[in-house]
């Protein structure tokens, strides 16, 4: 008898297990109500909404997030980016918590891009901590509303009515009115400032800080989410780009000839050449556009291109680690002095010095780009796995030369971001060619142009200088940093700005009298951009290994050291961080100031969840780091050992958080959880380096994540329960991994790590 192979496709994979199972409904609420309407199919429009698509149905639109429908249908927007961090699953549920809806009866839609919803960027771990007050005054709106309609119609006081589960109750009688009885009528009444509006008590909030669903997860595992590579329209082409491999390279020539040859090529087409400052521009380039993506990718093979790799071509990642070290060793730019610190340093018993170099890191999310776009003489029309959907309008209408509200920017799923996806250039990419190419043309990234043609991390080195007193205790801290700022991609600047700066430099909490960060120069070669913590990898990297070596040189135990080195606990001001302003991450110092106290204790409990004062005893190596960021608190206790074969390995961590208020315990844990793993990444094996201009990696072969037999046995997530103001979740968990595998490391070999990728120095 002989055996046929069927190849099958990953989605088709999924739909299959999902009959065979009957389905799968997940968590508390039903799966029918929470899906969005009709799509989900492989080749179809990804539902979306918009302020004007709402405003035009009956019933009460009180603003650009909520509808309640006549018939009871509760539909809520969500204007931020769905990349698997789980906000559709939290953000909505906080509307409605406050509305008082029944979350079987609401639905959810993804908003297109609009300025209604002010700021829609999902960066910075901005989501709910920058707008959870918003987002509450949105749902409350809507509730006082039908609250106002129901009063009316009994003749009440509207202090006597409540709404809940789904309707408005008349306290002390037995009347009642559901949400959709009262809609249309609702819509009549005034809208009420939203200072005017009156908030729940955080009590009523039924469903915020409970155990919630992933709401989008039978999506995930029926097929049915749409990603940026899944919607099709009729007639479209896929581009596949030939990108030069150095930034700012330029075409000298080329032959389509042998692209046009490959069956199912229709058009090949040059991109204009980038110029500087680079932003968010198209690469440039040569594009093959095709009937299928398999042509397009063999019809760019065959183009013959010469390239003029322009200015950056002699860039070499290596010989630059030396101009980093120079600019270290030198005095910089004072941007924190707190007392004399020259004077202390001099008059100290004993310095201390090391120098800490963290290079290149690319995103690398699951998903690489795919992003589709029509444009014709009136409309553009743009379907995105975007982070930013309204710097996408921007872009995209800069290419044009049209309005950016003309442009329709639709947000699809995600398949991660880590910031990759806030950029704009491959908008810029599509938008062009779809217009020249006049049909609907979706262009694809492959894993080695995602490697390649990133806005990489920046390569960074640090050196911090430290006096001790003869008793031992720290007098003095210098730390001077260098590397490429964002702010490159934009501008002809070289040196980090205070924004910058205050990722782990400017607001870092310290009980020492004498205190200088100075800002070194350091000038870009690639594109430089915002990844997932930003510059508190390097700075926490920095620190926590520094605190540590401290440690050693004192022969006092870490955790000790780090306490003492951040001081009492207490709120610094500016005038203790000996600094004039603070960003602050775009929040007030009063509504979230730098806390050493809630620092210290995350540092306690992930010591105590760790056992880590038996450590000793039970032969364990255990390495300790913490980190402010985002307005959260974030301590990490990692074990490492051994394999049989000599391989350092993380056995087990611990991960403590202190985000405020929590809006979804579970998708905190999940972000908890691979923050370990993505920061394990980056320590054992992340770097990115340059060679005559261009990227060496290309793929996972040469870029290497985390594997699950290199992941931790068990990893332990404990959320402090808080009142405070809700801090960031996505990239707060990042930072003290790299430094607490790097100290843990220490107390197993013996060896100091003061350079990342770990596997440089060890075998991992």
């Amino acid at each position: 008898m002989t055996q046929r192979l069927q190849l099958i496709t990953r989605r088709s994979f999924l739909e299959g297990l999902n009959l065979a199972v009957g389905g799968l409904t997940v968590g508390l609420f039903s799966a029918e109500a929470l899906a969005d309407e009709p799509s989900g199919r492989m080749g179809k429009k990804p539902p979306t909404s918009s302020p004007a698509i709402e405003a035009g149905t009956p019933g009460l639109n009180p603003n650009a997030f909520v509808h309640v429908a006549p018939d009871g249908l509760v539909t809520i927007v969500c204007h931020r980016s769905e990349m698997g961090q789980g906000i559709r699953s939290s953000l909505p549920v906080l509307i409605a918590d406050e509305l008082g809806a029944d979350m079987a009866r609401v639905r959810i839609l993804q908003a297109d891009g609009h300025t209604a919803y002010g700021d829609q960027n999902t960066d910075g771990s901005n989501s709910v901590r920058g707008i959870y007050e918003d987002m509450r005054r949105a749902g409350a709106t809507a509730r006082t509303m039908l609250v106002a309609a129901a009063a009316r119609r009994w003749k009440v006081k509207p202090e006597d009515c409540e709404a809940r589960d789904h309707a408005v109750f008349h306290r002390g009688g037995q009347r009642t009115l559901g949400f959709g009885e009262l809609a249309n009528e609702a819509s009549k009444v005034a809208v009420p400032e939203p200072k005017a509006v009156k908030l729940r008590p955080k009590s009523e909030l039924r469903r915020v800080g409970r155990e919630l669903p992933l709401l989008d997860g039978p999506a995930y595992v029926n097929g049915s989410a749409v990603f940026g590579a899944d919607v099709k329209l009729p007639g479209m082409l896929i581009a596949m780009i030939a990108r030069p491999a150095v930034a700012g390279g330029r075409v000298v020539k080329y032959d389509a000839t042998k692209a046009l040859a490959v069956p199912g090529v229709k058009r090949v087409i040059e991109l204009p050449a980038p110029k500087k400052p680079f932003t968010f521009q198209q690469w440039g380039g040569v594009a093959v556009l095709a009937e299928n993506t398999w042509a397009a990718m063999k019809g760019r093979a065959a183009l013959d291109i010469t390239w003029d790799d322009g200015e950056n071509a002699s860039y070499d990642s290596k010989k630059f680690r030396e101009e980093l070290t120079a600019s270290v060793r030198a005095p910089g730019t004072p941007v924190r002095n707190v007392g004399d610190v020259d004077a202390a340093l001099a008059g100290a018993a004993r310095v201390i010095e090391a120098e800490y170099y963290v290079p290149h890191l690319p995103h690398v999310p699951m998903e690489p780009i795919a992003v589709l776009a029509r444009v014709d003489a009136d409309t553009c029309e743009v379907w995105a796995p975007t982070q930013n959907p309204q710097a996408a309008q921007m872009v995209a209408g800069g290419v044009l030369g049209r309005p950016p509200e003309k442009m329709k920017v639709h947000v699809t799923f995600l398949g991660g971001g880590f910031g990759r996806k806030s950029k704009a250039d491959y908008i810029a990419e599509v938008v062009w060619l779809a217009r020249e190419a006049g049909v609907p043309v979706r262009v694809q990234w492959t894993r080695e142009d995602d490697v390649r043609n990133d806005y990489y991390h920046s390569v960074s080195l640090q050196r911090l200088s430290a006096g001790l007193d003869a008793s031992g205790k720290v007098v003095a801290w210098r730390h001077r940093t260098a590397f490429p700022p964002i702010g490159s991609t934009f501008a002809p600047v070289n040196r980090p700005g205070d924004r910058d700066l205050q990722q782990g430099v400017t607001d870092l909490a310290l009980g020492i009298p004498n205190v200088r960060a100075e800002a070194c120069e350091a000038n870009a070669h690639v594109r430089i951009g915002w990844l997932r913590s930003v510059y508190n990898i390097f700075h926490a990297f920095s620190v926590n290994s520094f605190v540590d070596e401290l440690a050693q040189a004192r022969g006092v135990d870490p955790r000790d050291m780090l306490l003492e080195v951040l001081g009492p606990p207490r709120q610094a001001s500016l005038q203790e961080l000996g600094i004039s302003k603070l960003e602050n991450y775009g929040q007030p110092l009063d509504k979230h100031p730098v806390d050493a106290g809630r620092l210290r204790g995350v540092i306690e409990r992930v010591t105590q969840l760790s056992r880590w004062d038996e450590r000793k005893k039970d032969g364990r190596a255990l390495g300790l780091a913490a980190h402010r960021s985002f307005l959260s608190y974030v301590a990490v206790v990692a074990s490492v050992v051994k394999d049989p074969n000599g391989k350092v390995r993380v056995d087990e961590a611990w991960i403590v958080v202190d985000a405020g208020t929590v809006i979804n315990p579970d998708r905190v844990r999940a972000q908890m959880e691979g923050s370990i793993i993505f920061g394990m990444s980056l320590a054992l094996h992340g770097e990115i380096t340059v060679k005559g201009g261009a990227v060496e990696q290309s793929n996972f072969r040469d870029f290497k994540l985390v594997r699950i037999n290199e992941a931790p046995r068990k990893i332990h997530v404990d959320i402090v329960q808080s009142d405070a103001a809700p801090g960031g979740i996505g990239e707060p968990g990042v930072p003290p991994v790299a430094p607490a595998i790097a100290n843990a490391v220490f107390a197993l070999t013996g060896t100091r790590v003061r350079e990342l990728p770990i596997a440089r120095s060890l075998p991992v």
